[in-house]
């Protein structure tokens, strides 16, 4: 049976004005930011793009290798099936730089740092809103590629009788590799977010995400020193981030694949935090 409280007496104990009035702040930004978004063309075609490659070029890529009879075959059929999160990064790299840089070239970024004077606020909810998004977006491309890894491979000699069990979810190798490839998505958005808020110009965004994605391995390959070339694909974004998707061969990779995918998450943090400094530093 529940007691009157007595007249006078203090009630339950309240959030302080400031946590009351950031959080009132947070929802704000990010119903503001989801409403950008969301009345946007080119960020829906764009997260349709990333689906669409996705599952396409980890289609392609799955088809065009055969495992003929008689043959030992060495693939790693889960990272076969998900090659497109290689070319889908390219998009979600360009979705998640112009969410802001776009704002900087159309001068809407004033009028968006007035109606939100918060400007960390303002980039957390745009990362939380660019973030959430592509990992819907690759959540879609993934299933789509591993349901065509499913489908294609066996009749291209990827059986279960030499060794190749269809792929499925409920393989924890497979499942952590795909999950680890969805996660892989959205820290580039927040990689790419986080260099475009320090850079502000799209193009050049565009060419230096690109660039500290794809150019990396490129010269790591180029190294002919061992030690040298194995210190540069763990620390690369891409070479160490997509570490996530092997299944086999553990002991071989220059870098375990949690770890892969941590090097990248550290990479995304920084230039967050970079591009969050900049942003309070500067002027709009």
């Amino acid at each position: 049976m529940s007691q009157a409280v007595p007249a006078g007496s203090p009630g339950p104990p309240s959030l302080p004005v400031a946590m009351q009035a950031g959080l009132t702040g947070l929802r704000d930004a990010l119903h503001a930011e989801w409403t950008k978004l969301r009345t946007t063309a080119g960020p829906a075609w764009l997260l349709a793009a990333t689906v669409v490659l996705t599952v396409a070029v980890s289609a392609a890529a799955t088809a065009a290798v055969r495992c003929p009879a008689g043959t030992a075959c060495p693939v790693d059929t889960t990272k076969l099936s998900l090659t497109g999160i290689q070319c889908g990064q390219a998009v979600v790299a360009i979705l998640a730089g112009l969410a802001i840089s776009g704002e900087y070239s159309s001068g809407m970024m004033r009028t968006t740092l007035t109606a939100m004077p918060r400007r960390t606020t303002v980039l957390a909810a745009k990362a939380a809103i660019v973030g959430g998004l592509v990992l819907a977006a690759g959540t879609a491309g993934v299933l789509g590629s591993v349901l065509a890894g499913r489908l294609i491979l066996p009749g291209h000699g990827f059986t279960a009788a030499r060794g190749f069990p269809l792929l499925s979810l409920g393989d924890g190798p497979t499942l952590r590799a795909a999950a680890g490839s969805v996660l892989y998505l959205g820290l580039i958005a927040l990689l790419s977010l986080g260099i475009a808020t320090a850079i502000r110009d799209s193009a050049v965004t565009i060419g230096v995400v690109l660039g500290l994605l794809y150019l990396s391995p490129l010269i790591a390959q180029a190294v002919s020193n061992p030690q040298w070339h194995r210190h540069l694909e763990q620390a690369g974004p891409m070479t160490a981030g997509l570490a996530i998707q092997a299944t086999t061969g553990l002991r071989g990779l220059p870098i375990q694949p949690w770890a892969g995918l941590g090097v990248l998450a550290a990479w995304s943090a920084a230039a967050l935090i970079i591009g969050g400094l900049l942003l309070r530093l500067r002027d709009a």
